[in-house]
């Protein structure tokens, strides 16, 4: 895999920049769209392709627990499973450490789960998680990590951090001694932890960025943590982190918070906001969030955002977009995500446009300020 930064903003850290793996070409900065068990909810590898998606994200845990690693290698990849030809990244299982933290029990050795369909208990190592991730054929491997939640105390994250710090060791050695299934390059990115703990954030990054070949990335925000204190993290982390490798900002975020998270030196990001509040029937535009059940939009015959050019806008009002939303048609999930998504495939081209023209400073204070001034409706 290689990147290459193509432009440097002058007045912050921002940067654009070309990701390549066997797959395709990644413009970065890149959002991510979430497909975590092999599927983007209710659209298709046609309408990704459209709105310019290189790359989308599927989830270890969820592609073991069903339908099975083995199952997807019979198929010959997630790729050929699901019809999808460019790239993959594959999350470790890692989060949900974190997320079904009712449900498992962690040791230095790994995680063991109970499933959330049916109770059966499993265990991963961190070994497992990478043979996994090799049976699915994904082009971004991540690291299995421990992931603390916002309110963690120091010494429980710090725990933490040196448990993902055993386990990198672990997944490098594994994926060093055991060769693809698939001709086509597999890459490990290191998720560094340390919560909101300069101290930690430092130390992990010391010890993980050794086994970084060509990206890393930020675990363990927007779990919980003020944003204010993500926000000093990541600046901190544009310090500490190698400036000739991709850096992903994992779980984040809201709009305004990709742009400023541009600015402090992010260059990947993957969220469940777009598709998982379009199925709620909130929706992302130039004028801010619009909740489409509200009764003013019951005779707003107009287009959804008149500055976007969405199949969604281009067609549908949102009257009948709030009609689809009141019948639980299923059709309205599914124009609310090609918008949403739209709108976040759009904005990242904005940015590399104005990376790209040396505006990005002042266009990035100016969509800050006019998304803050919006109330939504």
């Amino acid at each position: 895999m290689q990147f290459k930064i193509l432009y440097k903003d002058k007045e912050t850290a921002a940067r654009s920049a070309i990701l390549k793996t066997s797959h395709s070409n990644i413009h970065t900065p890149v959002f991510m769209p979430i497909g975590t068990q092999g599927a983007v909810k209710t659209i298709d590898p046609a309408v990704l392709s459209k709105l310019n998606a290189n790359i989308i994200l599927g989830n270890t845990y969820h592609l073991y627990i069903r339908p099975g690693h083995e199952l997807i290698k019979k198929a010959g990849s997630l790729h050929s499973f699901m019809n999808w030809n460019k790239s993959i990244l594959t999350d470790s299982g890692g989060f949900q450490v974190y997320s079904l933290s009712k449900l498992n029990k962690i040791s230095d050795q790994g995680v063991e789960f109970q499933s959330h369909l049916d109770g059966s208990r499993h265990f991963f190592t961190p070994e497992f998680s990478m043979d996994i991730q090799r049976y699915l054929g994904s082009d971004i491997i991540m690291a299995f990590d421990e992931c603390p939640s916002g309110q963690a105390d120091e010494k429980l994250v710090s725990c933490a951090v040196d448990r993902t710090t055993k386990w990198i060791k672990k997944c490098s050695d594994f994926l060093n001694q055991n060769d693809s299934f698939y001709g086509w390059e597999q890459t490990l990115f290191p998720i560094i932890q340390g919560g909101i703990y300069p101290s930690l954030r430092e130390k992990s990054t010391e010890e993980l960025v050794p086994f970084s070949k060509c990206g890393i990335a930020i675990g363990g925000l927007a779990v919980g943590e003020e944003k204010s204190l993500m926000f000093e993290i990541i600046d901190l982390m544009n310090t500490l982190l190698p400036k000739d490798q991709p850096r992903y900002l994992m779980g984040v975020g809201r709009p305004t918070d990709l742009v400023r998270s541009v600015q402090l030196g992010i260059d990947m990001f993957d969220c469940v906001l777009p598709t998982r509040n379009a199925r709620n029937g909130q929706f992302f535009t130039s004028q801010g969030i619009i909740n489409i059940g509200n009764k003013a939009h019951k005779e707003a015959f107009g287009q959804l955002d008149p500055n976007c050019k969405c199949y969604t806008c281009e067609n549908f009002s949102k009257s009948y977009l709030r009609h689809l939303f009141n019948i639980k048609e299923v059709l309205g999930l599914r124009l609310a995500t090609i918008h949403n998504l739209s709108y976040y495939m759009n904005l990242m081209e904005d940015i590399r446009n104005n990376i790209e023209a040396e505006t990005f400073s002042s266009w990035s204070k100016d969509y800050l300020n006019k998304m803050n001034d919006y109330k939504g409706m």
